[in-house]
């Protein structure tokens, strides 16, 4: 899934690994420094509105080689929460499909 990362002076477009109800790692990016606030925008499999949020950087590879970081979001609205959850229990039913 892509997202759309920006600061206040940058844009960026960044691939999400991994996704939760309290946050998302983005992978393979030279991660920011660890408190960064981020606006985040992204669309979720099988849905068409996207979602909002800010998000603060928590998590980097201790290697400075390491790409990536994890991001927690600090301001989800109760909507895209659950959006978000149906997202993580569908494709959690569709692994279990396999």
């Amino acid at each position: 899934m892509w997202v759309e990362e920006s600061t206040d002076r940058e844009l960026y477009f960044q691939r999400g690994a991994n996704i939760s109800v309290g946050g998302i790692y983005l992978e393979r990016t030279i991660p920011h420094t660890k408190g960064t606030v981020v606006n985040l925008q992204f669309t979720l499999p099988y849905d068409s509105t996207p979602v909002r949020v800010k998000g603060e950087i928590v998590n980097v590879g201790e290697d400075p080689s390491e790409l990536g970081m994890g991001v927690k979001f600090i301001d989800l609205d109760d909507t895209d929460l659950q959006r978000i959850k149906r997202f993580i229990d569908r494709a959690s039913d569709e692994k279990h499909d396999e």
